[in-house]
């Protein structure tokens, strides 16, 4: 009995707050954001610099974090021709469902029409971009000074160089054992590291929410409603149904360790809506909630926070198709085409950092001759668009870490299914 009533003060004095989960701390932070946000209106502006902070700390991790990560994963493959298979199905599973991705965007835009009736006109034409051409996207992709490249924070340029180098220090066979050794000791600071820093989450999301919500209000919104609810209702059904589906049919897991192994990274990146932000908590619960191995995870999560752009194609599917509905502009089914092209190829080059989709959103409406003048529109309310799409490429990035680690071996099903305990007993 005494021994009973010791549990119960040692469990007070450690406090209701400390045992909670990371992910219910970050929905409670979220939560208490909103809501404070929502009182204090436009005077929340003074609790952004508390989220800025924690941004700050994450992005602090990114360019350490992806370079150390990869040179790690591909030297622990010990074999060129596996790293170059895990490549292959990595790009072609990134570069599918992104081109479903936008599919289901450009059918909701259609179905729901969410730009018809607004009658707009077209009073100040904004000069369109001309897009770099394949040659000089593919020239970019190679660092003339690997040190500048990570000083300017190219992702793509690290990527590159990373991989380089990690095919050399294996190719070098006994010789580089120690740089190899220093590399994932460097890692593995930056794992720990990380770890230190998402003990801030649920401060930073408080701050940043309180600041959306200070900033967008309802009256703001409503205009624009329609829109939101297809990128959310958009969103949802590509985890639920395209991941979820390609997790239990190609993978033959269960869906459901799936989703509620993402809970934590998806909550960062919702709130931080930065997909190489949200790298660190992606490494993280891939490792140790869904048990991929370090090889398949340092390299497949990295490229994938770079190269895969779901959420984001999916958006704009949906902004392309309501500008095009609000300006008065019929799109041919070439058109359509286009968009999905131009959308799903384009995701290689868009950074994972926030705002970067109305970047890649200019791109879209350029080359189907949609004015420009639409995402005037669309960034009154991209960070809320942003939150939704940043976590559809997270939840991506996880879901196909998860089939490569399968097909190859190197999931481990203990770990996977320790999520929901039952799947143990059924397959027992």
């Amino acid at each position: 009995m005494e021994q009973m009533e010791q549990t119960v003060v040692e469990q007070g004095r450690t406090g209701f707050w400390s045992g909670l989960a990371l992910w219910k701390k970050i929905l409670v932070g979220m939560v208490l954001g909103v809501i404070t946000g929502s009182v204090m209106g436009p005077d929340a502006e003074l609790l952004k610099p508390i989220g800025t902070l924690f941004i700050n700390a994450i992005k602090m991790l990114i360019v350490p974090l992806v370079f150390c990560s990869l040179v790690v994963g591909v030297t622990s493959m010990q074999d060129t021709r596996k790293m170059g298979r895990i490549g292959l199905k990595s790009v072609v599973l990134y570069l599918g469902t992104t081109a479903v991705a936008i599919s289901i965007g450009l059918a909701l835009a259609l179905l729901f029409t969410p730009g018809a009736g607004m009658n707009m006109t077209i009073t100040d034409p904004v000069a369109a971009k001309e897009a770099p051409s394949m040659v000089d996207t593919l020239l970019a992709l190679i660092p003339q000074n690997p040190i500048g490249a990570m000083a300017a924070g190219n992702i793509l340029q690290i990527i590159v160089f990373a991989l380089g180098l990690g095919i050399a220090l294996t190719l070098c066979g006994e010789k580089a054992q120690p740089a190899i050794r220093l590399f994932e000791s460097l890692a593995e600071g930056m794992y720990k590291l990380t770890e230190l820093i998402m003990k801030l989450a649920p401060y930073g999301v408080f701050g940043l929410m309180a600041w959306v919500a200070g900033k967008y209000g309802l009256e703001v919104l409503l205009p624009l409603i329609k829109v939101i609810a297809l990128v959310y209702v958009g969103s949802l059904i590509h985890v639920l149904v395209v991941y979820s589906g390609m997790i239990g049919m190609l993978g033959r897991l269960n869906p459901v360790c799936y989703l509620k192994g993402l809970i934590n990274p998806a909550a960062v990146a919702y709130t931080t809506t930065s997909s190489s932000g949200t790298l660190p908590a992606t490494i993280k619960a891939a490792r140790e909630e869904m048990g991929v191995s370090k090889g398949v995870s340092s390299f497949v999560l990295p490229l994938g926070a770079t190269i895969n752009m779901d959420g984001t194609a999916l958006y704009q599917g949906i902004c392309a198709v309501f500008v095009a509905q609000a300006f008065g502009v019929d799109l041919a089914a070439s058109d359509y085409i286009l968009i999905i092209m131009t959308a799903t190829l384009g995701s290689i080059g868009t950074a994972g950092v926030p705002g970067a989709g109305l970047i890649m959103l200019s791109l879209v409406l350029t080359t189907v001759g949609l004015p420009l003048e639409g995402l005037a529109i669309v960034a009154g309310i991209d960070r809320i668009l942003d939150m939704a799409r940043t976590s559809v490429n997270v939840c991506g990035d996880l879901m196909v870490s998860v089939l490569i680690g399968k097909s190859e071996n190197e999931l481990d099903e203990t770990v996977y299914n320790r999520v929901v305990p039952a799947a143990d007993a059924r397959r027992a």
